[in-house]
């Protein structure tokens, strides 16, 4: 507990703090992470090509069909809701204004948080668009539609979100990696850190107090000030709320 306490005192005068946060922010809410024990790479596929592989930009437009079955099936909870680590945060950040928070998750579930400064690095299931005309679709259209969803114009729409093959979205990596470069505090939760480039942004950090919160080890381990074996949401309960 002491060193929960001296966290607690650099986060009260720290003029700014990030939180990074991967799939094992959302797995209390009833969604899959890819590379734990439990994750979603670690099931036999139902398909004949392995998971991995179907969320990748050559599958998506190889495979439309076969891809979009997996995507609704796997990819899309419209039904989960924030837990005590999103909620935490967003109280934080309510309270403070001093958190910006990064995500790798495509579940919107920090903004359903209530969270307002989010920069999602790998997009959004609420977003998508056609491939041809850039028509804006909800979720809800392209659920309602047979697969693959297609656009009144013809094309293939899409869901914005990155997929391997694909180059984060320019912009919100640039802020990214601005936040992380001007931030005090650097807290790293729910992430294996082994996908590239989001987790090379770490890199970027050039302070004193980066923590990390995972159920199991990462390579960051040992470049971290503190690191937590532990729930996320315990452990940045005890860290953030007053």
């Amino acid at each position: 507990m002491e060193i929960i306490e001296l966290l607690k005192t650099k986060i009260k005068y720290a003029k700014s703090i990030v939180f990074f946060g991967g799939a094992g922010v959302s797995t209390n809410s009833g969604i899959k992470d890819f590379r734990s024990k439990e994750g979603l790479y670690k099931l036999q596929s139902k398909y004949n090509k392995p998971y991995e592989v179907m969320l990748s930009h050559t599958y998506f437009y190889e495979h439309p069909d076969t891809f979009y079955q997996f995507y609704k099936e796997f990819m899309v909870n419209k039904d989960a809701k924030p837990n005590l680590a999103h909620f935490v945060l967003s109280s934080y950040q309510k309270n403070h204004h001093n958190l910006i928070i990064i995500t790798q998750n495509i579940d919107a579930l920090h903004q359903k948080a209530g969270s307002e400064n989010v920069i999602e690095l790998h997009g959004s299931i609420y977003r998508n668009y056609c491939d041809r005309c850039h028509r804006f679709y909800y979720l809800d259209d392209i659920l309602e539609m047979d697969n693959p969803p297609r656009c009144s114009c013809g094309g293939l729409i899409k869901p914005d979100v990155v997929l391997y093959e694909e180059e984060l979205f320019e912009d919100d990596l640039v802020k990214a990696i601005n936040a992380i470069k001007n931030a005090d505090i650097l807290i790293v939760g729910g992430t294996s850190l082994n996908v590239y480039p989001a987790a090379g942004l770490i890199r970027f950090y050039n302070g004193n107090s980066l923590i990390i919160i995972n159920k199991e080890e990462t390579q960051f381990d040992s470049r971290a000030d503190y690191v937590f074996h532990d729930d996320i949401g315990k452990i940045l309960k005890l860290l953030l709320e007053e």
